[in-house]
Protein backbone atom coordinates (compact mmCIF):
# COMPACT_ATOMS: atom_id res chain seq x y z
CA UNK A 1 0.00 0.00 0.00
CA UNK A 2 1.31 3.59 -0.82
CA UNK A 3 2.23 5.02 2.19
CA UNK A 4 0.71 8.14 1.66
CA UNK A 5 -2.67 6.14 1.53
CA UNK A 6 -1.78 3.90 4.90
CA UNK A 7 -1.28 7.35 6.78
CA UNK A 8 -4.53 9.32 5.01
CA UNK A 9 -6.31 6.40 6.32
CA UNK A 10 -4.79 6.36 9.94
CA UNK A 11 -5.44 10.30 10.22
CA UNK A 12 -8.98 9.84 8.39
CA UNK A 13 -9.62 6.97 11.38
CA UNK A 14 -8.65 9.27 14.16
CA UNK A 15 -11.03 11.59 12.84
CA UNK A 16 -14.03 9.37 12.82
CA UNK A 17 -17.01 12.28 11.22
CA UNK A 18 -14.49 12.91 8.37
CA UNK A 19 -15.10 11.70 5.02
CA UNK A 20 -12.06 11.41 2.81
CA UNK A 21 -10.32 12.56 0.91
CA UNK A 22 -10.28 14.88 4.13
CA UNK A 23 -10.79 18.55 3.84
CA UNK A 24 -9.59 20.90 6.27
CA UNK A 25 -10.60 24.56 7.19
CA UNK A 26 -6.64 26.39 7.69
CA UNK A 27 -6.59 28.29 10.92
CA UNK A 28 -6.83 31.96 9.35
CA UNK A 29 -6.51 34.23 12.56
CA UNK A 30 -9.70 36.28 13.36
CA UNK A 31 -11.12 35.49 10.09
CA UNK A 32 -11.81 31.64 10.71
CA UNK A 33 -14.00 31.23 14.02
CA UNK A 34 -16.65 29.13 15.36
CA UNK A 35 -19.54 29.36 12.40
CA UNK A 36 -16.57 28.37 9.38
CA UNK A 37 -15.50 25.55 11.88
CA UNK A 38 -19.37 23.89 12.71
CA UNK A 39 -20.08 24.35 8.86
CA UNK A 40 -16.22 22.41 7.58
CA UNK A 41 -17.60 19.68 10.49
CA UNK A 42 -21.14 19.12 9.62
CA UNK A 43 -19.48 18.71 5.51
CA UNK A 44 -17.33 15.98 7.02
CA UNK A 45 -13.96 18.28 7.00
CA UNK A 46 -11.84 19.58 10.31
CA UNK A 47 -12.75 23.00 10.40
CA UNK A 48 -9.72 25.17 12.39
CA UNK A 49 -10.61 28.21 14.21
CA UNK A 50 -7.83 30.98 13.88
CA UNK A 51 -6.13 33.13 16.67
CA UNK A 52 -8.12 35.80 17.45
CA UNK A 53 -7.83 39.54 18.56
CA UNK A 54 -7.07 38.35 22.53
CA UNK A 55 -5.91 35.51 23.84
CA UNK A 56 -8.81 34.96 25.48
CA UNK A 57 -10.50 34.87 21.86
CA UNK A 58 -10.08 31.34 22.03
CA UNK A 59 -11.87 30.07 24.93
CA UNK A 60 -15.07 32.43 24.00
CA UNK A 61 -14.96 30.61 20.26
CA UNK A 62 -14.43 27.09 21.75
CA UNK A 63 -17.17 28.13 24.16
CA UNK A 64 -19.61 28.56 21.04
CA UNK A 65 -18.79 25.19 19.64
CA UNK A 66 -19.31 23.31 22.57
CA UNK A 67 -22.90 25.38 23.01
CA UNK A 68 -23.98 24.06 19.58
CA UNK A 69 -22.51 20.75 18.96
CA UNK A 70 -21.45 17.86 21.35
CA UNK A 71 -17.99 16.38 21.56
CA UNK A 72 -17.36 13.14 19.46
CA UNK A 73 -16.37 10.35 20.49
CA UNK A 74 -12.48 9.10 19.42
CA UNK A 75 -10.53 5.82 18.66
CA UNK A 76 -9.17 4.82 21.94
CA UNK A 77 -5.10 5.69 21.68
CA UNK A 78 -1.99 4.82 23.79
CA UNK A 79 -1.49 8.48 25.74
CA UNK A 80 2.15 9.27 26.29
CA UNK A 81 3.35 9.02 29.77
CA UNK A 82 4.12 12.75 29.99
CA UNK A 83 0.42 13.92 29.64
CA UNK A 84 -1.20 12.97 33.05
CA UNK A 85 -3.41 16.02 33.81
CA UNK A 86 -5.70 17.30 37.23
CA UNK A 87 -7.71 19.20 34.59
CA UNK A 88 -11.64 18.17 33.75
CA UNK A 89 -11.65 14.74 32.21
CA UNK A 90 -8.82 15.06 30.04
CA UNK A 91 -8.57 11.02 29.28
CA UNK A 92 -12.56 10.46 28.33
CA UNK A 93 -11.97 9.41 24.44
CA UNK A 94 -13.92 12.62 23.09
CA UNK A 95 -13.28 15.80 21.54
CA UNK A 96 -14.89 18.92 20.04
CA UNK A 97 -14.66 17.80 16.53
CA UNK A 98 -12.82 20.87 15.63
CA UNK A 99 -9.46 22.57 15.34
CA UNK A 100 -8.28 25.59 17.22
CA UNK A 101 -4.70 27.37 16.09
CA UNK A 102 -1.58 29.13 18.26
CA UNK A 103 1.20 31.59 16.77
CA UNK A 104 3.47 30.57 19.22
CA UNK A 105 6.15 33.65 18.39
CA UNK A 106 3.46 36.05 19.94
CA UNK A 107 1.14 33.42 21.63
CA UNK A 108 0.31 32.89 25.62
CA UNK A 109 1.30 29.43 26.25
CA UNK A 110 -0.82 29.45 29.66
CA UNK A 111 -4.09 30.88 28.62
CA UNK A 112 -3.65 28.46 25.12
CA UNK A 113 -3.07 25.35 27.51
CA UNK A 114 -5.93 26.27 29.72
CA UNK A 115 -8.29 26.78 26.67
CA UNK A 116 -7.04 22.94 25.22
CA UNK A 117 -7.79 21.82 28.53
CA UNK A 118 -11.37 22.83 29.23
CA UNK A 119 -12.68 22.22 25.76
CA UNK A 120 -10.32 19.31 24.41
CA UNK A 121 -10.24 20.80 20.56
CA UNK A 122 -9.68 17.44 18.12
CA UNK A 123 -6.35 19.10 17.15
CA UNK A 124 -4.46 22.00 17.61
CA UNK A 125 -2.11 23.52 15.08
CA UNK A 126 0.54 25.41 16.03
CA UNK A 127 3.04 27.84 13.71
CA UNK A 128 5.54 30.25 14.00
CA UNK A 129 8.09 29.46 16.55
CA UNK A 130 10.79 32.31 17.78
CA UNK A 131 13.29 30.06 18.90
CA UNK A 132 12.80 26.99 16.12
CA UNK A 133 11.80 23.30 17.64
CA UNK A 134 12.79 23.58 20.94
CA UNK A 135 10.35 26.21 21.87
CA UNK A 136 7.71 24.09 19.68
CA UNK A 137 8.25 21.21 22.12
CA UNK A 138 7.63 23.02 25.10
CA UNK A 139 3.87 24.09 23.42
CA UNK A 140 3.75 20.70 22.33
CA UNK A 141 4.08 19.00 25.51
CA UNK A 142 2.17 21.36 27.68
CA UNK A 143 -1.07 21.06 25.60
CA UNK A 144 -0.81 17.07 25.36
CA UNK A 145 -0.49 17.01 29.06
CA UNK A 146 -3.86 19.02 29.17
CA UNK A 147 -5.31 17.07 26.65
CA UNK A 148 -3.87 13.93 25.60
CA UNK A 149 -6.25 13.22 22.73
CA UNK A 150 -5.96 16.88 21.03
CA UNK A 151 -3.55 16.33 18.37
CA UNK A 152 -0.64 18.34 17.47
CA UNK A 153 -0.61 19.40 14.01
CA UNK A 154 2.63 21.32 13.46
CA UNK A 155 2.72 24.08 10.28
CA UNK A 156 6.40 23.77 8.44
CA UNK A 157 7.85 25.06 4.94
CA UNK A 158 11.31 23.36 4.37
CA UNK A 159 11.97 20.19 4.75
CA UNK A 160 14.83 20.49 7.58
CA UNK A 161 11.88 22.33 9.59
CA UNK A 162 10.07 18.93 8.75
CA UNK A 163 12.90 17.00 9.58
CA UNK A 164 13.69 18.50 13.06
CA UNK A 165 9.75 18.35 13.70
CA UNK A 166 9.96 14.38 13.52
CA UNK A 167 12.97 14.23 15.01
CA UNK A 168 12.80 16.16 17.97
CA UNK A 169 11.44 14.89 21.34
CA UNK A 170 7.64 15.78 20.96
CA UNK A 171 7.14 15.02 17.39
CA UNK A 172 3.99 15.81 16.02
CA UNK A 173 0.76 14.33 15.13
CA UNK A 174 0.34 16.05 11.92
CA UNK A 175 2.83 17.72 9.67
CA UNK A 176 1.11 20.66 7.74
CA UNK A 177 3.82 21.10 4.77
CA UNK A 178 3.07 25.15 3.47
CA UNK A 179 3.91 25.64 0.00
CA UNK A 180 5.28 28.90 -1.76
CA UNK A 181 2.08 29.43 -2.95
CA UNK A 182 -0.04 29.95 0.56
CA UNK A 183 -1.72 33.08 1.57
CA UNK A 184 -1.15 34.66 4.91
CA UNK A 185 2.62 34.34 6.43
CA UNK A 186 4.77 31.75 5.07
CA UNK A 187 8.69 31.15 3.98
CA UNK A 188 9.72 34.87 3.41
CA UNK A 189 12.66 33.79 0.87
CA UNK A 190 13.46 29.77 0.80
CA UNK A 191 9.67 28.41 0.29
CA UNK A 192 9.23 25.24 -2.17
CA UNK A 193 5.72 24.61 -4.03
CA UNK A 194 4.09 21.61 -2.38
CA UNK A 195 4.37 19.85 -5.31
CA UNK A 196 8.01 18.96 -5.03
CA UNK A 197 7.89 19.82 -1.32
CA UNK A 198 5.33 17.68 -0.22
CA UNK A 199 7.65 14.20 -2.08
CA UNK A 200 11.19 15.44 -1.01
CA UNK A 201 9.88 15.50 2.40
CA UNK A 202 7.84 12.36 2.42
CA UNK A 203 10.82 10.45 1.34
CA UNK A 204 13.33 12.00 3.84
CA UNK A 205 10.96 10.85 6.70
CA UNK A 206 11.10 7.64 5.28
CA UNK A 207 8.96 4.91 7.63
CA UNK A 208 8.30 8.10 10.11
CA UNK A 209 4.48 7.74 10.47
CA UNK A 210 3.44 11.28 10.68
CA UNK A 211 0.64 11.94 8.09
CA UNK A 212 1.27 15.04 5.70
CA UNK A 213 -1.43 17.69 4.88
CA UNK A 214 -0.52 19.93 2.08
CA UNK A 215 -1.49 23.61 2.37
CA UNK A 216 -0.85 26.81 -0.30
CA UNK A 217 -2.34 27.03 -3.81
CA UNK A 218 -5.17 24.71 -3.44
CA UNK A 219 -8.91 25.70 -3.92
CA UNK A 220 -10.98 22.92 -5.99
CA UNK A 221 -10.81 19.16 -6.45
CA UNK A 222 -7.89 19.76 -9.15
CA UNK A 223 -5.73 20.48 -5.85
CA UNK A 224 -7.03 17.92 -3.99
CA UNK A 225 -6.14 15.51 -6.36
CA UNK A 226 -2.53 16.92 -7.34
CA UNK A 227 -1.49 17.32 -3.33
CA UNK A 228 -2.90 14.01 -3.04
CA UNK A 229 -0.58 12.39 -5.98
CA UNK A 230 2.40 13.50 -3.98
CA UNK A 231 2.05 11.98 -1.14
CA UNK A 232 -0.52 14.10 1.13
CA UNK A 233 -3.10 12.43 3.54
CA UNK A 234 -4.93 15.56 3.54
CA UNK A 235 -5.25 18.70 2.13
CA UNK A 236 -5.84 22.46 3.91
CA UNK A 237 -7.25 25.33 2.22
CA UNK A 238 -7.57 29.00 3.53
CA UNK A 239 -7.95 31.79 0.48
CA UNK A 240 -11.00 29.50 -0.34
CA UNK A 241 -12.62 29.74 2.61
CA UNK A 242 -12.52 33.61 2.48
CA UNK A 243 -15.48 33.64 0.19
CA UNK A 244 -17.32 31.91 2.71
CA UNK A 245 -20.69 32.98 4.46
CA UNK A 246 -19.57 32.38 7.64
CA UNK A 247 -16.04 33.94 7.58
CA UNK A 248 -15.72 36.99 9.79
CA UNK A 249 -14.18 38.51 6.86
CA UNK A 250 -15.17 42.66 6.06
CA UNK A 251 -17.16 42.56 2.67
CA UNK A 252 -14.50 44.84 1.03
CA UNK A 253 -11.82 42.26 1.85
CA UNK A 254 -13.97 39.55 0.67
CA UNK A 255 -14.58 42.06 -2.77
CA UNK A 256 -11.12 42.00 -3.22
CA UNK A 257 -10.51 38.27 -2.83
CA UNK A 258 -13.23 37.89 -5.53
CA UNK A 259 -11.69 40.39 -7.86
CA UNK A 260 -8.24 39.78 -8.02
CA UNK A 261 -6.77 36.93 -10.83
CA UNK A 262 -3.15 35.97 -12.05
CA UNK A 263 -2.30 35.07 -8.35
CA UNK A 264 1.39 35.00 -9.62
CA UNK A 265 1.35 38.76 -10.81
CA UNK A 266 -1.42 40.13 -8.45
CA UNK A 267 0.26 39.24 -4.85
CA UNK A 268 3.42 39.81 -3.42
CA UNK A 269 5.46 38.62 -0.31
CA UNK A 270 5.98 41.20 1.84
CA UNK A 271 6.06 42.77 5.81
CA UNK A 272 4.54 46.16 4.13
CA UNK A 273 1.62 45.60 4.50
CA UNK A 274 1.96 44.22 8.59
CA UNK A 275 3.99 47.34 9.21
CA UNK A 276 0.87 49.67 7.79
CA UNK A 277 -1.65 48.07 10.21
CA UNK A 278 0.99 48.73 13.15
CA UNK A 279 1.69 44.64 13.59
CA UNK A 280 5.57 44.18 14.16
CA UNK A 281 7.99 41.74 15.90
CA UNK A 282 7.08 38.85 13.09
CA UNK A 283 10.14 36.43 13.40
CA UNK A 284 12.27 37.28 10.01
CA UNK A 285 11.62 34.20 8.28
CA UNK A 286 8.03 34.40 7.64
CA UNK A 287 6.46 37.09 5.49
CA UNK A 288 2.86 37.31 4.55
CA UNK A 289 1.53 37.14 0.74
CA UNK A 290 -0.57 40.03 0.19
CA UNK A 291 -2.31 41.26 -2.85
CA UNK A 292 -1.18 44.48 -4.38
CA UNK A 293 -2.82 47.70 -4.31
CA UNK A 294 -1.72 51.23 -4.10
CA UNK A 295 0.45 50.80 -1.23
CA UNK A 296 3.04 47.87 -2.64
CA UNK A 297 3.00 49.90 -5.58
CA UNK A 298 4.27 53.22 -4.27
CA UNK A 299 6.29 51.52 -2.24
CA UNK A 300 8.38 50.43 -5.18
CA UNK A 301 7.81 53.84 -6.80
CA UNK A 302 9.88 55.17 -3.50
CA UNK A 303 7.75 57.08 -1.28
CA UNK A 304 8.67 57.22 2.50
CA UNK A 305 6.85 54.33 4.31
CA UNK A 306 5.86 57.25 6.96
CA UNK A 307 3.77 58.75 4.04
CA UNK A 308 2.58 55.26 3.14
CA UNK A 309 1.51 55.16 6.56
CA UNK A 310 -0.43 58.43 6.83
CA UNK A 311 -2.35 57.50 3.27
CA UNK A 312 -3.25 54.03 4.80
CA UNK A 313 -4.73 55.33 8.09
CA UNK A 314 -6.35 58.02 5.86
CA UNK A 315 -7.66 55.58 3.54
CA UNK A 316 -9.45 53.26 6.20
CA UNK A 317 -10.49 56.35 7.64
CA UNK A 318 -12.04 57.79 4.34
CA UNK A 319 -13.62 54.00 3.69
CA UNK A 320 -11.42 52.86 1.10
CA UNK A 321 -9.19 50.19 2.38
CA UNK A 322 -9.30 47.88 -0.73
CA UNK A 323 -9.57 47.44 -4.08
CA UNK A 324 -6.95 48.36 -6.62
CA UNK A 325 -6.74 51.72 -5.28
CA UNK A 326 -6.88 50.38 -1.99
CA UNK A 327 -4.37 50.43 0.74
CA UNK A 328 -4.94 48.00 3.70
CA UNK A 329 -3.74 44.18 4.01
CA UNK A 330 -5.63 41.03 1.55
CA UNK A 331 -3.96 38.48 2.97
CA UNK A 332 -3.87 35.36 0.19
CA UNK A 333 -2.67 32.72 -1.94
CA UNK A 334 -1.50 32.52 -5.78
CA UNK A 335 -4.82 30.51 -5.65
CA UNK A 336 -6.50 33.58 -5.37
CA UNK A 337 -7.82 34.13 -9.24
CA UNK A 338 -9.56 30.47 -8.34
CA UNK A 339 -12.29 31.85 -5.71
CA UNK A 340 -14.93 33.70 -7.91
CA UNK A 341 -17.88 33.29 -5.76
CA UNK A 342 -19.16 33.07 -2.00
CA UNK A 343 -20.45 29.78 -0.72
CA UNK A 344 -21.48 28.08 2.55
CA UNK A 345 -18.04 26.93 4.36
CA UNK A 346 -20.00 23.20 4.44
CA UNK A 347 -21.28 23.34 0.80
CA UNK A 348 -17.58 24.35 -0.64
CA UNK A 349 -16.25 21.28 1.65
CA UNK A 350 -18.51 19.09 -0.26
CA UNK A 351 -18.34 20.56 -3.77
CA UNK A 352 -14.15 20.00 -3.88
CA UNK A 353 -14.21 16.65 -2.55
CA UNK A 354 -16.83 15.82 -5.22
CA UNK A 355 -14.95 17.17 -8.00
CA UNK A 356 -11.80 15.50 -6.45
CA UNK A 357 -13.54 12.16 -6.25
CA UNK A 358 -14.88 12.86 -9.80
CA UNK A 359 -11.28 13.62 -11.69
CA UNK A 360 -10.09 10.16 -9.28
CA UNK A 361 -12.66 8.26 -10.72
CA UNK A 362 -11.79 9.52 -14.06
CA UNK A 363 -8.27 8.57 -13.83
CA UNK A 364 -9.22 5.33 -12.52
CA UNK A 365 -10.94 4.05 -15.99
CA UNK A 366 -8.28 6.14 -18.07
CA UNK A 367 -5.42 3.84 -16.56
CA UNK A 368 -7.47 0.73 -16.67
Amino acid sequence: MHRSIELGKKLAASLPWTKTPLIIGAPMRVFTGPETALAIFRAGGLGFIGPGTTPQSTSVDLEAVRSATSPVPIPPRTTRSSTSSSGPGPDSNSVLPVGVGFQIWNGDLPTATAAVESFRPAAAWLFAPRNGQTETDVWTTQLRGASPHTQIWLQVGTVREALEAARSRSPPDVLVIQGAEAGGHGRAVDGAGIITLIPEIADELGETKIPLVAAGGIADGRGVVAALGVGAAGVAMGTRFLASTEARVNKGYRDEVLRARDGAASTVRTQLYNHLRGTFGWPEQWSPRTVVNRSWVEHVEGVSFEELKRRHDQALKDGAAWGPEGRTATYAGVNVGLVREVKGAGEIVEEVRREAMDIIRGMQSWVE
